[in-house]
C-alpha cells in the first residue's frame, strides 16, 4: 500500500513538473491563435448597413458605399428646372391665404441667384420634400458623399443595383393643385402635371434599363398622396418611396371592382417592395436640454373635417373638446398656425395623431421633433424605418374603438407616471435625428447625416435588393403569352 502511494506521488509530481514546463508554450500558442482569428474576422466581416446608436462614423473609412445607384437620364426641366419654374411664379398658392414663400421669392428674383435653389417653404409642399434631399445626395460629388453616404452613384445602369428616377413628382403635382385651373387636376387635358407624368413614364419605360427588369429595380419618389396620379399603374412594378399607402386606397378599390379575378386591393403597393419614408417636419427641433415643464395633457392642431379614414378625427374632436387639460385647435399651416403649433406641442405632455385624409401626416414628426409624446389613433398606419426603430418605445398606440369611448383616452393618458413620461421623452430625443432630411447644404448637395433620413431611406432600399433580383429572375422564365395575375403581397 505504501509503495503504491509512494509511486502515485512520484507520478503526480512528474505530471505537475511537465505541466509547469509546458504552460508557457500553451499560453503562447493560445495567444497566437486568438490574434490570427481576430485578423481573419476583421478582413471577412462586411460593414453592415444597419441603424444603431454607435453608427456615427469617426472617420470616412467607417461608411462604405454599398447601394449602387444609377440616376436615370431625364431633362432638367423635370427636377431642378421645375424648381426654377416654381420660384418664378408671380401668383401665390390659391389654396392658402398668405404666400409663405413671397419674401424668399422676391429675394431670389432680385439676386438673380444662379446656384442651387431651396425647396419651397410652403408647408403644403415642404412636408413632401424627400425628392429634393435624395436627389441632392446623389448630386453630391463622390469625394464628399464618401464621408457619410451609404450609396455609390454609378454612371452605367448595367453596374447599378437600382435606377433612381429624378422626377420631382410632388412639386409637379402641387404646382398643378395650387396654380392650375380649379378642378383640373383629375383631368388630363390642359393639365401640366399630367403632361410631365406622361413624359417621364414614356422616357423611362422605353429605356434599356426598364426593359431589362420590367421596372422592378427602378425607384420613384411619390411622397405626395397624389404624385404620379394618372400613371401609377404603369410604374407599379417599381420600388415606390411613399409616406403611407393612404393615397392608393381609392385607386386600388376601383381596380379591384373592375377585375376581381386578377386584382385585389393594394395590388400596386406593398411593404415587401416599397419603402415608407418620413414626412419632412415643419417645426424646429427641440433638444432635451431646452425642454421646459409641460402644463397641457393632450394637444392637437389641424383640420377638424377630413375624408375616408379621417372621419374619426371629427368624432374624436367631439369626445375630447371639453376634457380638462386637453387642447383641440382648428387651424391651417400658415405662419400664425406654425407659431401656435410650436407653443402647443412644446407645452404638452402628449400630442394627438389621428388619421386624416391618409393614415399619417407630418404632425407625427413635428411631435417627435418637439419632444411631445405621440398618441397615434390610426388603425391602418404604416411608419418609416420599422425594423430599425421600435415606435412603442416613444409613442402610444390607441385603437379607434377605445379612443372614441367618452372619457377613456384622457383617463388613460393621466395614468402615465412622470417617470414613464420622462422615459418616453428620453427615447424620443435619441431618435429625433433619424427623421431629419436637411443637411444644411445649398440645394441639399453635400454630405448627409450618417443616421439621418436620407441614409436610412437608402438602407431600406438596400434591404429590397434580394426581392428585386428574385422578381427579375422569375420574370425571365415566364413563357411567352403567359400573364401573371397582380396580387397583393402585403405583410
Amino acid at each position: 500500500m505504501l509503495g503504491k502511494h509512494a509511486f502515485g506521488r512520484k507520478e503526480g509530481d512528474g505530471w505537475k513538473e511537465a505541466m509547469k514546463s509546458s504552460f508557457p508554450l500553451l499560453l503562447l500558442f493560445s495567444f497566437i491563435s486568438l490574434f490570427t482569428l481576430l485578423i481573419v474576422l476583421s478582413k471577412t466581416t462586411p460593414y453592415p448597413l444597419s441603424l444603431s446608436s454607435s453608427s456615427t462614423p469617426s472617420s470616412s473609412n467607417q461608411i462604405r458605399p454599398r447601394l449602387k445607384i444609377y440616376v436615370a437620364d431625364l431633362p432638367r426641366s423635370l427636377n431642378y428646372g421645375l424648381l426654377e419654374q416654381y420660384w418664378s411664379l408671380s401668383m401665390p398658392d390659391s389654396r392658402i391665404n398668405a404666400d409663405p414663400d413671397a419674401e424668399l421669392r422676391a429675394s431670389l428674383v432680385a439676386s438673380r441667384r444662379n446656384g442651387p435653389l431651396p425647396y419651397p417653404e410652403n408647408p403644403l409642399i415642404k412636408q413632401y420634400s424627400a425628392e429634393y434631399w435624395l436627389l441632392g445626395d446623389l448630386e453630391t460629388p463622390a469625394r464628399s458623399r464618401a464621408v457619410s453616404s451609404v450609396v455609390e452613384r454609378v454612371y452605367d445602369w448595367r453596374n447599378a443595383d437600382v435606377v433612381f428616377v429624378p422626377f420631382f413628382a410632388t412639386l409637379s403635382a402641387e404646382m398643378e393643385l395650387g396654380w392650375g385651373r380649379k378642378g383640373g387636376f383629375l383631368k388630363k387635358e390642359g393639365n401640366g402635371d399630367y403632361k410631365r407624368q406622361r413624359d417621364v413614364v414614356d422616357r423611362i419605360r422605353s429605356s434599356d434599363a426598364w426593359k431589362r427588369s420590367g421596372g422592378r429595380d427602378h425607384v420613384f419618389v411619390l411622397t405626395d398622396p397624389v404624385a404620379m396620379w394618372h400613371v401609377r399603374a404603369e410604374i407599379s412594378p417599381a420600388v415606390l418611396l411613399t409616406v403611407d399607402f393612404g393615397g392608393w386606397y381609392k385607386l386600388d378599390a376601383k381596380n379591384s371592382q373592375s377585375n376581381t379575378s386578377h386584382m385585389i386591393q393594394h395590388t400596386q403597393v406593398s411593404l415587401l417592395k416599397d419603402v415608407i419614408v418620413p414626412y419632412a417636419h415643419l417645426l424646429p427641433r427641440l433638444h432635451s436640454l431646452e425642454d421646459q415643464p409641460r402644463s397641457i395633457l393632450l394637444y392637437f392642431k389641424g383640420a377638424k373635417h377630413r375624408h375616408r379614414g379621417g372621419l374619426v378625427r371629427e368624432k374624436l374632436w367631439d369626445v375630447l373638446l371639453n376634457e380638462r387639460d386637453v387642447v383641440m385647435e382648428e387651424g391651417f399651416p400658415n405662419a400664425t398656425g406654425r407659431e401656435q403649433s410650436i407653443k402647443g406641442m412644446r407645452s404638452s405632455e402628449f400630442c394627438l395623431h389621428p388619421a386624416g385624409d391618409t393614415p399619417t401626416s407630418c404632425r407625427l414628426f413635428d411631435a417627435i421633433l418637439s419632444l411631445c409624446i405621440p398618441v397615434i389613433v390610426s388603425d391602418n398606419i404604416e411608419l418609416p424605418f420599422e425594423g430599425m426603430v421600435d415606435y412603442s418605445n416613444f409613442a402610444i398606440f390607441v385603437s379607434v374603438n377605445n379612443a372614441l369611448q367618452p372619457g377613456w383616452l384622457a383617463g388613460y393618458l393621466r395614468n402615465f407616471s412622470k417617470y414613464q413620461k420622462d422615459g418616453f421623452r428620453r427615447n424620443i430625443s435619441s431618435v429625433q435625428h433619424i427623421f431629419e432630411y436637411d443637411n444644411g447644404s445649398p440645394g441639399g448637395i453635400g454630405p448627409v447625416s450618417s443616421d439621418g433620413a436620407v441614409n436610412n431611406i437608402w438602407r431600406k432600399v438596400y434591404q429590397k435588393l434580394p426581392m428585386i433580383k428574385e422578381a427579375i429572375i422569375r420574370e425571365k422564365r415566364k413563357p411567352d403569352g403567359v400573364s401573371i395575375p397582380l396580387r397583393c403581397h402585403c405583410m
